[in-house]
């Protein structure tokens, strides 16, 4: 914990499983100072589990025993994306705003009625793809394969998970309605106030 608060990492795995502090307690603590992306390592299958780390903020999960060549896939997923929107900083706009909403790509930030949102990586990229395309549905489809870089799986609430938090974190300065569902669809960000 100590070194993943004082160094700058371009991803953390971190395993749930840890001697002293667990592996939710720890991603806790680092979410509070730190944005660095996180997969979560699980020897705990439960959906209770992977739900709670994605909750707390983890950008991704893995159960174990888990094919190596999956992990290097995720990892490769996230750095692409990172990668990605950066590149779209430096050829675009700096600035999305909507609403309230104001979404700074050079930074990597975003806020609400001048309050800064303290939001995970896939957080911010989930809540920039919708702000990038409000008024208009964005499936679930293409949150996952454009901000996970995977296909979305069967029975797969990552997304919807992410949705709820950034909602959550949005409401804390304004109860404004941002982010309407569209059952069976997807999402979408709210143009109008």
């Amino acid at each position: 914990l100590k070194q993943a608060l004082e160094r700058e990492y371009a991803l953390i795995l971190l395993d749930v499983m840890l001697p002293k502090l667990d592996g939710f307690e720890v991603l806790k603590q680092l979410r509070q100072k730190k944005l660095t992306p996180v997969i979560m390592l699980t020897a705990k299958g439960e959906d209770f589990d992977r739900i709670f780390g994605l909750e707390l903020g983890a950008d991704d999960y893995i159960p174990k025993p888990f094919n190596h060549r999956e992990l290097l896939a995720r990892v490769k997923a996230i750095t692409r994306r990172i990668e990605h929107i950066t590149s779209l900083t430096n050829n675009s706009s700096n600035k999305l705003s909507v609403n309230n909403i104001i979404i700074n790509l050079a930074a990597r930030e975003a806020s609400v009625d001048e309050h800064p949102l303290r939001l995970t990586g896939t957080e911010y990229e989930v809540l920039a793809l919708l702000v990038k395309h409000a008024g208009e549905v964005v499936s679930k489809e293409q949150i996952s394969e454009q901000v996970l870089g995977r296909r979305l799986a069967s029975f797969d609430r990552s997304i919807d998970m992410h949705v709820s938090n950034i909602r959550k974190k949005i409401a804390e300065f304004n109860s404004a309605e941002r982010i309407k569902t569209m059952r069976g669809t997807g999402y979408v960000f709210i143009q109008g106030e």
